[in-house]
């Protein structure tokens, strides 16, 4: 993981190795949480096209690709956190299960998970351009997985902006408003499950370790990671460049909410 999203440097108790062992346990944890959204964007991409089905013939085809490369995407991690498992040793829990995530999430408005779903596909791109592509201390493969990855998310935004024009445009002002409360509660709710899987990392970390932190150490873990985490999946989505671009075919206000929650998160 690159430091950038690791944060592991602040963690001035941790030996060298002990730095080391945290930093696959946070690559790990990183592709399976992108695996657990991956199973809400699935069904709601679904939904959205058979919405469509009796309208443009190329969109329909463009939203059901959608649906398969992120199919291909959830497979895709899985994979990866099997060999992780048979390689690494120690065991790391991930917060889910996967489908429980799903229906809270699907439970909001439409138009709260497409701006959601959105907010990813940009938070993906920037971790790749700012963190992974020029650091090259990062091992290929991730380098080289995380890479294609982000080419197939960078697709998927353009069609998520049709998405989000075509459930925006039949909604009054104050529905919109309503919508994006939901859009802050999503956030909310991935945010209470980074903070399990910081947790959950300690853990591991003991277990891979050995050490035994004490309650100043392990405070000041928690602390420094749950807003590493919070950065990577919240924050570094929210302040993208085309983010708020997105919001301006929304109410204003819209857009200056996001604004002023977005530094919590970074």
């Amino acid at each position: 993981m690159p430091e950038t999203l690791a944060r592991t440097t602040p963690l001035t108790f941790l030996c060298g190795a002990e730095r080391l062992t945290l930093n696959p346990i946070r690559g790990h944890g990183y592709l399976c949480l992108f695996g657990l959204v991956e199973e809400f964007i699935l069904p709601f991409v679904m939904d959205h096209a058979r919405g469509q089905v009796h309208g443009d013939e190329v969109q329909i085809r463009a939203f059901l690709e959608f649906a398969g490369e992120e199919a291909k995407h959830i497979h895709l991690f899985k994979r990866f956190r099997e060999r992780f498992e048979d390689s690494f040793g120690t065991r790391c829990e991930v917060i889910g299960p996967p489908r429980d995530m799903a229906r809270a999430v699907l439970s909001h408005h439409p138009l709260a998970v497409a701006l959601t779903i959105l907010h990813i596909e940009w938070m993906t791109q920037r971790h790749y351009l700012d963190s992974v592509r020029d650091d090259a201390d990062l091992d290929p493969q991730f380098k080289s997985m995380l890479k294609h990855h982000w080419m197939e998310e960078a697709q998927h935004a353009k069609l998520d902006l049709r998405m989000i024009d075509t459930i925006a445009q039949e909604m009054s002002r104050r529905d919109i408003d309503g919508a994006m409360s939901e859009y802050v509660e999503i956030g909310g709710l991935l945010d209470d499950g980074l903070r399990q899987q910081v947790d959950f990392d300690l853990n591991a970390l003991m277990r891979a370790t050995g050490r035994v932190f004490s309650v100043d150490e392990s405070e000041a873990f928690v602390a420094v990671q749950h807003q590493a985490q919070r950065w990577t999946f919240i924050g570094s989505g929210m302040t993208h460049r085309s983010f708020p671009a997105a919001l301006e075919k929304l109410p204003p206000a819209a857009r200056r909410r996001i604004e002023q929650i977005a530094p919590s998160f970074c």
